[in-house]
């Protein structure tokens, strides 16, 4: 989707799929989706059913692995060297891909799931691991967190790196997201969401958490596909970034 006004610049929205949320409904609003691929959630069956709505929508599917652990849904982190780090990603994203393969299908990114995303974005040890797996996959992008250390590292590993932005988070003074835990670090109102999605995509500057001024410079724009009023919150993300194009 395209957005602008005199700062016009072309930004895509992205929805996280294969949750357990409305993804059916989400399809029209997105133009790239991450398919949950076995670590936080997601089995063979849901990874195939979330690769043929990307298919009828005509739109781009990666994958989105994260610490094998259903139970906390991926959002705590895991004591692990970056060697097993590297294999959960490779191996995570080799299952999907073997699923997209059965169907005539490509996968065309890697978007690491919640406190491994987090982690990976700043954290030199996790970031590398995360480099690696993508090394090994080979011609798969890899999104990270706008403006993070790890977009700087892995474009000089020899990575396509696209940065991402968030509709329904709040960010911290730093450009990091402000943890889930922090009250108000989800934003639920559609209209809210929808603001800062328009303020991003313009590059004009959000207001973070702690009331601070902060551009945010991204390629996509994720909206979260899991939890209650996930497809209000998309349809007014859409609706807003296709008011900044006129």
């Amino acid at each position: 989707m395209e957005a602008g006004g005199d700062m016009a610049k072309l930004i895509e929205l992205n929805a996280d799929i294969g949750e357990g949320g409305p993804d059916a409904v989400l399809m029209p609003y997105v133009d790239r989706v991450s398919i949950a691929c076995g670590g936080h959630a997601g089995d063979v069956a849901s990874m195939r059913q979330a690769l043929l709505l990307a298919r009828d929508y005509g739109i781009k599917p990666g994958a989105h692995p994260g610490y094998p652990d259903p139970a906390n849904f991926g959002r705590k982190a895991m004591a692990a060297g970056p060697a097993q780090i590297t294999r959960w990603v490779v191996e995570q994203t080799l299952t999907l891909q073997r699923v997209a393969h059965a169907l005539d299908m490509t996968l065309f990114h890697v978007k690491p799931h919640g406190a491994l995303y987090n982690l990976a974005a700043g954290d030199r040890v996790i970031g590398k691991a995360v480099i690696a797996a993508l090394q090994e996959l080979g011609g798969l992008a890899l999104i990270v967190l706008a403006g993070s250390p790890l977009a700087e590292w892995a474009r000089v590993a020899g990575l396509e790196v696209i940065e991402e932005a968030f509709a329904d988070r709040r960010y911290l003074e730093n450009g990091r997201l402000a943890p889930r835990e922090m009250p108000g670090a989800v934003i639920n109102k559609p209209e809210e969401a929808a603001h800062q999605a328009a303020l991003i995509a313009q590059e004009e500057p959000v207001v973070t958490l702690n009331g601070q001024l902060r551009v945010i410079r991204a390629q996509t724009l994720c909206v979260h596909g899991d939890g209650p009023g996930a497809l209000e919150r998309a349809k007014a993300v859409a609706r807003a970034l296709q008011s900044a194009t006129n």
